[in-house]
């Protein structure tokens, strides 16, 4: 099972498991509208989530997108 550091906090993470799997753990809507994802720094487009797989000691922020006024 992968340990990734995701937003600053350690997290272990079933085997396989994916950018989109990360996208659901840290509480975004369903489809992650509004989310960017940022792999050892370096932008994952939207569209290659569930194929992205994560390793060992990597590196993920996931940015949501707030309104507010």
């Amino acid at each position: 099972m992968p340990l990734v550091l995701m937003n600053g906090e350690e997290r272990v993470l079933p085997e396989g498991a994916t950018v989109a799997d990360v996208v659901r753990a840290a509480g975004a809507g369903e489809g992650g509208r509004g989310v960017a994802v940022a792999l050892e720094g370096e932008v994952v487009p939207r569209g290659q989530w569930e194929a992205t797989t994560l390793a060992d000691g990597c590196q993920v922020e996931v940015l949501q997108a707030v309104q507010g006024g």
